[in-house]
């Protein structure tokens, strides 16, 4: 399986480096086959908040099939007026079998027409801009992620490792979640 993360410049540090963290973490301890990638718009360095320099993996030219799509937030306003990403989520969504959002990252989902009629969340200070700008959405307040159908969305920063934990014990059980959290020393917030 092949996991995806898409990075861009000023993206959110733990919106991306969470979620890789529990999901190589659950690949290392079940042994699997996994692939958890950092895919920009190209091969060049993205330059994330507070200077924090990345490498990606792959860029929209060279990266493998994607099976969970993670799409996150950050200073996400140069991206909505990308047609080349947008159109990348667009069409690298329709064929993964999930897709995720973490913090503003819902807003690249719903520029491209991914989350009409759905119940979604991002970061708390985002959830009016986000029912604002995409009046078919429908923008909670109460839950740190949300899934709907293939589609998960989650609140700000950390809350894109309990989501990443939820999908690993979709995606394998809820125990290798649990060992999950445990190996990171992390206390996983669950949604109740």
């Amino acid at each position: 399986m092949n996991i995806g993360i898409y990075i861009y410049d000023d993206a959110e540090v733990l919106d991306f480096s969470g979620p890789f963290e529990v999901f190589s973490t659950a690949k290392r301890l079940a042994n699997n086959d996994w692939q958890v990638s950092l895919i920009a718009e190209s091969n060049t360095p993205v330059m994330a908040r507070g200077g924090f320099s990345v490498n990606p993996h792959y860029s929209f030219a060279d990266h493998p099939q994607i099976d969970l799509l993670i799409v996150v937030g950050g200073v996400h306003s140069h991206e909505l007026e990308k047609p080349n990403v947008i159109n990348w989520i667009r069409e690298t969504a329709a064929s993964a079998t999930k897709v995720a959002s973490v913090c503003t990252g819902a807003f690249l989902l719903a520029k491209a027409g991914l989350l009409d009629d759905l119940t979604v969340t991002t970061h708390w200070e985002d959830q009016s801009d986000l029912a604002d700008m995409f009046p078919a959405l429908t923008v909670i307040s109460n839950k740190r992620w949300l899934s709907q159908g293939k589609f998960t969305t989650s609140g700000g920063i950390s809350a894109g490792i309990d989501m990443s934990l939820q999908l690993v014990a979709e995606l394998i059980s809820p125990e290798h979640a649990e060992l999950t959290a445990k190996q990171m020393e992390y206390q996983w917030h669950k949604n109740v």
